[in-house]
């Protein structure tokens, strides 16, 4: 490339310097020589004639570096008079279509010498820009706008006076290409570059004055159309099958809501959403939603410093909130907060999601000077957790600061007394003793020289634990083996007696033996498992070790295969250790990934048949990886002939049917596709009940998350592998009445039809009925026994006496009896420690009920069932979810049958009114009127019903102490929190009213779109959030009445009469401003109201809305206010749409230029056709691309010429000119140049 450059420059230097000679001799005698305008030219011509034919002799790759000459050669000039000649030479050049307009545009604006000191050269170059500008194509327009920007900024803030009419032509060019007639570019691209310059609250350069500003507030209304009404507000249901979707991310480094596109959104969607991570922050098990929500991974340990600021806040908070609680150990909401926090804290710190030394530190600094240390003791509790379980491994450095909080918390100059160690919180009061033992120890062990004498407030609980430390025989009557364990669990020598204590209590070493059910099974003889609150006051350090020995142990006996079985006692701990999510590594994890495995291959039945019981029986807030993980490992267990043991495998079996119906609905889909490559793992392939059960359970799962809503086929989903496994290893038929309560793609499995449907049900119900043996049995088993395990501890000595009463045989040995002569068989059971007949039926019992719902005929045979045996549903793990699944999958078929309804959901709440408080579940409204209500004479509630109804979930969610629900401890409640317990039974008690669901659904929107005495207005968006949570969580007919009250708003006058509201229709449309100024209408609080409800819908329900675009409101909307609150309403979507449903976002991208070309025929003038270009620009470029190209082109041709020039990037469509000023098309294949004559702040001529 080198050596044909000389000749370039050479020649290029002739053809110039030719003209610049003149230039040269008319500078040298000034006055003497006087061009006319004819001269001018002429020179220019004759400049121009040789310069082309040296451009049409040049290689293509060499046009940018002539172009570049050209301009340094320009740009080296001093003569004001020769740069303005040279330049009006490249106008010409440009003008006449010899050089491309955006090689020289570019040349010019990137050329280093174009410095805003040469004013004369800057405004002869913007002037030049400005003149040319117009045959650039719009991505270069684009570029050319960035440049200028930059260069403009390049400007100090203060310059003479007299330069700045110069330096203004470059503002003059940034005007005409934000002009929004003349149409360079899309807008959009404008204020993209302009707020990458100038974010939110960065003014624009001085020069630029309010062009920019204005410009950039022209987009206020496409941001609003984009933005969810009150979304700031909106809160989830931790654990809740919304709550995992893409809605709730933020940005892990400012807690920002991740916006598309540059737009100048309202300010509180920049602002950091520090109120929604707070909230679920504090509700229990919201940690995996915290990881979704910030897009924290375990495997990469990345530290969150917001994440971090939040928890100390809720620390503090929980510090205030002890200020004021009287008592502590009573199960309050103060205790279950600081248990919470401890659990959340170690597993951020753990994953150093969140460092140690800056949290406390930050606590220090927020808590200095406040006073507030009623809660110091649970604070220090909390920060005791972590420090006994990581000193060892980390710097004593990193646990001093610890001293500094002790200092501003304990200011005693006396010692602290001893509390009363026969309570479970003395073991708080000695936590900050036990830190102080840790560093100690720490320090004794690191050599270190930071030796921390022991504080003289603490001296008297040092020396109690010392001479505690002394006594050898330590007794389980009082605190005593928990705080010594606390203390001394980093010192092995210590903590060898206090654990060793613990462990022998539960081993039950002794030579003592007792029996177990059925025949020739004996255990070792400790029967007392340890409470939970003396488990609660152990430190998560000494819990570790707790849960170690066992397991452990466990595995010693398997390897052993020994005779003896495991103690009761132990069997019991052993499941209530697991409840601990913060020992998950070594709880529930090591469970299922080492010892259910080691306990196999050993061969250890009667190990393994205890550990599936305590999984069937004991097991809480399991999650669902781990439960699948199991059901996995019985499928493959089932296929070892050794286990083909009665016993065994009736429990496997048993097992795997709990499993598979408990999965949640919203956990079907994310676990299941996780086995798509081979999805034999988790079915099975010789048991066509647990098939079946998988199948019902995946109808339900997907009729209750709406999974297949809007569409009609199987075809390309996760379900079909499945369903094709299954029937090539288990074929069977299914039942027309079965199958016509699977969602429609699932009806084309094959069906039987028969006669024999009742028959069987009759024959099931004399089974269950006729004989008293198992009515006898259910009745006395719910009669003397409670389903709150954790609270007993002589469920052994009950569950005995229940098996020696009614003896289960498992073995056939009945049948061995009967025989002649009869056969004595002493078979050797496996040892049997929670489970009986009646909770074995529990599950098949669930099965029952929903075959019986499906036959009409049968209904009565159902109601003598529960009448009789619907007692045990208080041992179910999950009453109130399963008769959520029960009356949202049935609530077609229960429409008409209320009496039924309402008997079922007797029936299981009822179960449990001795285990729950009053006031747990049915509000007391329901419970007055809609129990006793005859079928003649039905209950229809009132708005005041439904307003307080709703008001309950609010106030949970609120966090309002005392709340609405009574507490308890959700480590062994049926839901993870408050909000999800509160959300599930208020949807149960809407499904049992005797009201068609579309009443119930008006009736529900109704409580914020009527005025109604009991919404307060100042917290309208909380009523809002708890609607759209409750009305997305019912089935269809419910919600889709929304639908409905849209069209009526569409319908309405002030939004299809130009006249009826003179105002701005994005303030008619701005919920929060109306809402604050009094000045709200229907249509901002219908919208708000349903970007409330779509914000909580799955999006399965979601993807109804292109079909009710299309079919139902693109034939009414007619004016441009109509299409603009449609926009508004969908517009927040599109995302959603195109992370999990893209072909739904392009059904919507279509329907949007439909209703377009309906408006723009409708309306003779169009006021807003700037907002609505926008917002579809913004369409294209963040969500559609060109996947909506084809059909959105033949809609732009059909639009209005304004409305076409505007939108002709979409098409690429050459741009239309008004023919007064049309010019001839450049070559270049660029859209056609701008006229050039018309002054900037002249609108071009456009037909409106």
């Amino acid at each position: 490339m080198a050596i044909p450059m000389v000749p370039m420059e050479t020649q290029l230097q002739s053809i110039f310097e030719e003209v610049v000679k003149t230039e040269v001799i008319e500078e040298a005698f000034p006055g003497m020589f006087m061009d006319t305008p004819e001269d001018e030219r002429t020179k220019l011509i004759s400049c121009l004639g040789a310069f082309r034919q040296f451009w049409s002799s040049l290689s293509q790759e060499s046009h940018e570096q002539c172009v570049q000459w050209i301009v340094r050669f320009i740009h080296s000039q001093h003569s004001p008079k020769r740069i303005s000649f040279l330049y009006d030479c490249l106008a010409m050049a440009v003008e006449t279509g010899l050089l491309p307009p955006r090689m020289v545009c570019e040349s010019l604006i990137n050329s280093d010498m174009l410095e805003w000191e040469r004013t004369q050269l800057w405004a002869l170059t913007f002037k030049l820009v400005r003149k040319i500008i117009g045959g650039v194509d719009y991505k270069g327009v684009r570029d050319l706008l960035k440049v200028i920007l930059e260069k403009i900024l390049t400007i100090p803030n203060t310059v003479s006076s007299a330069v700045v009419q110069q330096l203004l032509a470059a503002r003059e060019v940034v005007a005409y290409i934000l002009e929004r007639n003349a149409c360079l570019l899309p807008a959009y691209f404008a204020v993209t570059e302009i707020r990458k310059l100038y974010p939110e609250g960065k003014l624009p350069h001085w020069l630029l004055g309010n062009l920019v500003s204005d410009f950039v507030d022209t987009f206020r209304p496409t941001a609003r159309i984009n933005s969810i009404c009150g979304r700031c507000s909106l809160l989830p249901v931790v654990n809740n099958s919304g709550a995992m979707c893409n809605s709730w991310k933020l940005d892990p480094t400012t807690l920002r809501f991740p916006l598309k596109g540059l737009l100048p959104y309202d300010k509180d969607l920049f602002e950091p959403q520090t109120a929604l991570l707070r909230y679920v922050l504090e509700q229990p098990y919201s940690r995996d939603m915290v990881c979704n929500m910030l897009g924290l991974n375990k495997q990469h340990k990345q530290r969150c410093p917001v994440l971090e600021d939040q928890l100390v806040d809720l620390v503090v908070y929980a510090m205030e909130r002890s200020e004021t609680e009287e008592k502590f150990d009573d199960g309050g909401t103060s205790q279950l907060l600081w248990q919470h926090l401890s659990s959340q804290l170690i597993f951020f710190v753990l994953f150093q999601f969140a460092s140690f030394p800056h949290m406390v530190l930050s606590l220090h600094q927020k808590l200095a000077g406040r006073g507030l240390i009623k809660g110091r003791d649970h604070l220090m509790w909390v920060l005791l957790q972590f420090i006994s379980g990581s000193i060892q491994k980390n710097a004593l450095a990193d646990f001093l600061p610890v001293m500094k909080l002790f200092d501003l918390l304990y200011p005693e100059k006396e010692c602290i007394p001893v509390p009363d160690i026969n309570k479970p919180q003395s073991t708080h009061a000695f936590a900050m003793t036990c830190i102080w033992i840790h560093l100690n120890r720490k320090a004794h062990s690191d050599n270190s020289k930071l030796q921390i004498p022991i504080p003289h407030s603490l001296k008297l609980h040092h020396e109690f634990l010392q001479q505690s430390l002394r006594n050898k025989s330590l007794q389980m009557n009082d605190y005593k083996i928990a705080l010594l364990c606390n203390a001394y669990s980093t010192n092995s020598e210590c903590f060898t007696l206090p654990m060793g204590v613990l462990v022998e209590t539960i081993y039950g070493n002794g030579n003592m033996r007792i029996p177990l059910p059925g025949t020739n099974c004996m255990a070792s003889g400790s029967i007392t498992p340890l409470p939970m609150n003396l488990l609660d006051s152990l430190t998560v350090h000494a819990k570790m070790s707790l849960i170690h020995s066992i397991a452990t142990r466990v595995i010693k006996l398997a390897h052993a295969k020994s005779s003896v079985a495991l103690a009761p006692a132990l069997v019991e701990t052993y499941s209530r250790l697991l409840v601990y999510m913060e020992i998950e590594s070594l709880g529930i994890k090591g469970f299922i990934s080492q010892l259910l495995p080691t306990v196999f291959k050993s061969h250890a039945w009667g190990i393994l048949h205890t550990l599936l019981e305590m999984f069937s029986y004991r097991m809480h807030h399991i999650q669902p990886h781990y439960r699948v993980q199991l059901l996995s490992h019985l499928h493959s267990l089932a296929a070892v002939p050794q286990t083909n043991q009665n016993q065994l495998h009736l429990c496997v079996e048993s097992t795997a049917l709990r499993l598979i119906t408990a999965l949640g609905s919203s956990e079907v889909q994310p676990q299941f596709t996780r086995f798509l490559s081979d999805p034999k793992t988790v079915l099975s392939a010789e048991s066509e009940e647990l098939n079946r059960a998988l199948i019902l359970t995946l109808a339900r799962a997907t009729h209750v998350t709406d999974f297949f809503t809007g569409s009609d086929s199987i075809q390309g989903t996760w379900c079909k592998d499945i369903l094709q496994t299954i029937m090539s290893f288990t074929p069977h038929n299914w039942a027309s009445h079965t199958l016509s309560c699977f969602p429609a793609p699932l009806q084309a499995m094959r069906s039987h039809e028969g006669n024999e449907a009742q028959v069987c049900y009759f024959i099931i119900q004399l089974l269950l009925l006729k004989p008293n043996d198992f009515r006898n049995r259910v009745s006395d088993f719910v009669k003397e026994n409670s389903p709150e395990h954790w609270l007993q501890n002589d469920w052994h000595t009950k569950h005995m006496s229940y098996h020696k009463k009614y003896p289960e045989k498992l073995y056939f040995e009945g049948l061995a009896e009967q025989v002649n002569p009869p056969v004595q068989i002493q078979p050797q059971y496996l040892p049997i420690y929670f489970g009986n007949v009646c909770l074995r039926f529990l599950p098949v019992f669930d099965i029952v009920i929903h075959r019986f719902l499906e036959l009409l005929p049968v209904s009565k045979s159902l109601e003598t069932l529960l009448d009789h045996l619907g007692g045990l549903y208080k041992f179910h793990d999950r009453p109130v979810t399963y008769l959520y699944n029960t009356l949202h999958y049935y609530e077609r078929h229960l429409r008409e049958r209320t009496n039924l309804k309402r008997k079922l959901v007797h029936a299981i709440i009822g179960s449990l009114k001795d285990n729950r408080p009053l006031g747990w579940c049915l509000s007391d409204t329901y419970l007055k009127c809609a129990m006793n209500a005859r079928e003649e004479n039905p209950w229809f509630p009132d708005d005041t019903y439904y307003c307080k109804l709703i008001g309950r979930l609010v106030d949970t969610m609120a966090g309002k102490s005392p709340g609405p629900f009574p507490n308890c401890d959700w480590r062994f409640n049926e839901f993870p929190n408050p909000a999800a317990h509160a959300l599930h039974v208020t949807c149960v008690e809407l499904m049992a009213l005797a009201v068609p669901g579309k009443d119930v659904g008006n009736a529900l929107l109704n409580v914020v779109l009527k005025s109604q005495p009991l919404v307060p207005r100042e917290n309208i968006t909380a009523w809002m959030n708890a609607i759209g949570l409750i009305i997305t969580a019912l089935p269809e007919p419910y919600w889709i009445v929304l639908h409905d009250r849209i069209v009526s708003v569409i319908n309405s006058p002030s939004l299809t009469s130009e006249t009826e509201w003179v105002g701005y229709p994005f303030q008619l449309f701005d919920f929060t401003a109306c809402h604050q100024s009094y000045s709200e209408m229907s249509c901002s609080y219908t919208l708000a109201l349903a970007h409330a409800v779509w914000h909580h819908s799955s999006i399965g329900q979601l993807s109804l809305i292109p079909k009710f675009l299309t079919e139902v409101l693109i034939p009414i909307v007619k004016t441009e206010f109509q299409l603009l609150y449609v926009y508004h309403l969908v517009g927040p979507f599109l995302q959603r749409f195109q992370q999990e449903r893209t072909r739904c976002m392009i059904e919507i991208g279509v329907a949007f230029y439909e209703m377009l070309l309906n408006a723009d025929r409708y309306s003779s003038h169009l006021n807003y056709m700037d907002p609505i270009c926008d917002f579809l620009y913004h369409m294209k470029y963040m969500f559609t691309g060109d996947s909506v190209k084809d059909q959105v082109e033949k809609i732009i041709c059909n639009l209005r010429p304004a409305l076409k020039l505007r939108l002709r990037f979409i098409t690429h469509i050459s741009k239309m000119e008004p023919a007064a000023v049309a010019q001839p098309p450049l070559n270049n294949g660029s859209p056609a140049q701008q006229p050039n004559q018309v002054p900037v702040n002249v609108a071009l001529p456009v037909t409106q």
